[in-house]
């Protein structure tokens, strides 16, 4: 795609080189990052085993030949290490990392200024790339593929085309929403994996990484008992170990144990299997109000007061993955599992009778 662009753009744009439209936060991971939690190596990284073995292997394949990394796509749930991800690579490749997010990129000029301000072997990292807008997608394209930028310049008769040359980068791209990626968009990135939900013994591992980097005293039972409720998520385990430590400091010597982690839980309303009462609400709602499905999505989110897209994003994929819940062409339905967990199972008995 070409960008119409005046003489006066050109100038604009250079000066963005140091001060780009959209505030790209460069991170330099030993400054910023030193009382932070987020890993900075594949040692440290727990979890995403194949992942971070295909990924050490491209990494040393890419400094052998000196060349920059393929563009990257990373792809699943939130909160399962994809931004964190990508500065262990930039760490790892010994490069800088530009952060920003599909939505801040409204304008042509914006990723433009980015890609402008790009040094050679450096990394650009798009958040939420399902989410950006047609016209700075189709300026990615070349990009990409060739390191150009194609821009015209001119008015009527005195139109020009120019390809203006990017230094070589690697792009990584995060979305929660792989389908809603455009075929294009997609067949450009190299490299395409699927992050996994955690298993519990890898969850208790973080929360025994992150309770010793907050200076946190914590047991291995009590460390399990926060990862069985953690929805096999990273992002709700650490979460999790800040809260039950305050209750720890406050209603017990600050010592998590399994007792201190069940009961500090407990009070969060989160119950074994992780869930919370927006997620026992849903499944109630279609067990007692629908004899446990199909109904449609956009009835739920009416009858609970969430909306939609919070149900898809947050509810809905550890429901599927734990199987308590299915997706029929006809609606979600409850599966005997949830159920059994709610302490539905005559009910659900009951149904299933009147079915015959």
């Amino acid at each position: 795609m070409s960008i119409i662009a005046d003489d006066n753009d050109f100038k604009s744009i250079s000066e963005k080189k140091k001060n780009s439209v959209v505030k790209a936060e460069t991170i330099e991971l030993d400054k910023n990052f030193e009382n932070c939690i987020r890993p900075k190596s594949f040692d440290t990284y727990i979890g995403q085993s194949a992942l971070k073995e295909t990924l050490q292997i491209s990494i040393e394949a890419a400094k052998k030949r000196k060349l920059p990394l393929d563009h990257l796509l990373f792809y699943g749930p939130p909160g399962l290490g994809k931004t964190t991800l990508a500065g262990v690579i930039a760490e790892q490749m010994g490069v800088e990392i530009k952060i920003t997010s599909a939505p801040a990129l409204e304008r042509p000029r914006d990723i433009i200024g980015i890609l402008m301000s790009l040094k050679g072997g450096e990394i650009l990292f798009i958040d939420e790339i399902h989410r950006l807008n047609k016209v700075a997608e189709e300026i990615l394209y070349p990009a990409m593929e060739d390191f150009f930028l194609d821009m015209t310049t001119g008015k009527s008769q005195t139109v020009k085309t120019l390809r203006v040359p990017l230094p070589k980068f690697t792009l990584i791209g995060a979305t929660t929403k792989a389908g809603e990626l455009s075929g294009p968009l997609r067949d450009r990135f190299g490299i395409i994996h699927r992050l996994e939900f955690y298993t519990e013994n890898e969850l208790a591992q973080v929360i025994k990484r992150t309770a010793g980097i907050l200076n946190i005293e914590i047991t291995e039972e009590g460390a399990h008992a926060i990862a069985r409720r953690s929805r096999g998520t990273p992002r709700i385990a650490n979460r999790l170990v800040k809260r039950v430590s305050d209750y720890a400091l406050v209603k017990h010597d600050g010592k998590i144990t399994e007792d201190v982690a069940n009961k500090s839980l407990d009070i969060l309303k989160i119950d074994e299997y992780g869930l919370d009462n927006t997620d026992r609400s849903l499944l109630k709602l279609i067990i007692e109000k629908y004899n446990g499905g199909p109904v449609g999505i956009e009835t739920i989110a009416a009858a609970i007061g969430e909306d939609v897209r919070t149900i898809e994003d947050v509810c809905e994929p550890f429901l599927l993955q734990a199987g308590l819940l299915q997706r029929t062409p006809r609606g979600r339905k409850v599966s005997p599992a949830a159920y059994k967990h709610l302490k539905y199972k005559d009910l659900y008995y009951n149904e299933q009778q009147n079915l015959f």
